[in-house]
């Protein structure tokens, strides 16, 4: 059985649409796990509308004080019945046939404990753009990856939360998500998980990530998500990739502290991507915003 794991908070004007794309699916051998993370516009209640009128699977829906999205997915973990997991966010949606080509995954390569198809970005105006990935280890519609790191640093992300799946026992001994980080805390959660396990791929996109929901939200002061993958790095250094992995992740993190003006932050974030990948490239964005900043104080 296949556990669907859908985090709420606040999306009574979305998450109808994410439930339609569930009730879509022609795989039945399933779970819905909503977990209501101290939402205040009602969308529970949404919720058990829809499940109450719509062809839907089994709906359980627990509520708990708000604690990130991180502790929800985590709540959810805990309480699903399935072998498998597989995650939802309230603002997105599955192609047709989506949960049929993750457990085509899990039956065609039994040695991996993370499965993931392809996705599409739609972006606010409609527009749908591509995830365009390089260094793909195989040919085909499926295959195993092997180089997770490696295409991760050099491509659009492989993995995104709402189109994964995972053995739910491997996610436990991963730790599932860390909680208390509102920004990459899916990140670190694959990253951990891909260094233990190959992941199964389908290159065909059954899953939409629509952009532009979520509120861009000014980097944390600790970076915890940097110092996690750093302990990771410490104890894979074998791993390929994961050192350019790791200075992504502070040239991510340079590059939304400069959107907020945290200019020292950003700084501090650049000495640590060149320390892991020393690029001049990777300065240009520091020194285009202080330019910038110097012309708007003239």
């Amino acid at each position: 059985m296949i556990s669907v794991i859908i985090p709420l908070y606040n999306k009574g004007t979305l998450v109808e649409r994410a439930l339609g794309s569930i009730a879509m699916q022609n795989f039945r051998d399933c779970e819905v796990i909503v977990v209501d993370d101290g939402s205040t516009d009602g969308c529970a209640d949404v919720v058990r509308r829809y499940a109450a009128t719509h062809q839907i699977a089994p709906i359980h829906i627990v509520r708990q004080e708000n604690a990130g999205v991180g502790a929800a997915r985590n709540r959810g973990i805990g309480l699903a019945q399935g072998e498998y997991v597989t995650f939802l966010d309230a603002d997105d949606e599955w192609k047709p046939g989506h949960l049929d080509a993750l457990y085509g995954l899990a039956c065609g390569y039994p040695k991996c404990s993370v499965f993931a198809t392809n996705y599409e970005n739609r972006m606010p105006d409609g527009r749908i753009t591509p995830n365009h990935l390089r260094h793909l280890p195989f040919d085909g519609a499926t295959g195993v990856i092997d180089n997770y790191f490696v295409m991760a640093a050099e491509s659009n992300p492989p993995l995104w939360t709402s189109a994964v799946m995972v053995r739910r026992n491997a996610l436990l001994e991963a730790g599932c998500f860390p909680v208390g980080i509102k920004s990459g805390e899916d990140l670190l959660t694959w990253a951990r998980l891909a260094s233990r396990s190959d992941i199964a791929y389908a290159t065909e996109p059954s899953a939409v990530y629509h952009r532009g929901f979520s509120n861009p939200r000014p980097p944390e002061r600790n970076d915890e998500v940097g110092r996690q993958l750093e302990l990771l790095y410490r104890e894979n250094k074998s791993v390929a990739g994961l050192r350019q992995y790791l200075a992504l992740w502070y040239n991510m993190r340079m590059s939304r502290c400069l959107a907020h003006r945290m200019y020292g932050r950003a700084w501090k974030a650049l000495c640590r991507s060149m320390r892991y990948r020393p690029t001049i490239r990777i300065a240009k964005p520091l020194v285009k915003f202080i330019l910038f900043g110097l012309r708007s104080k003239q």
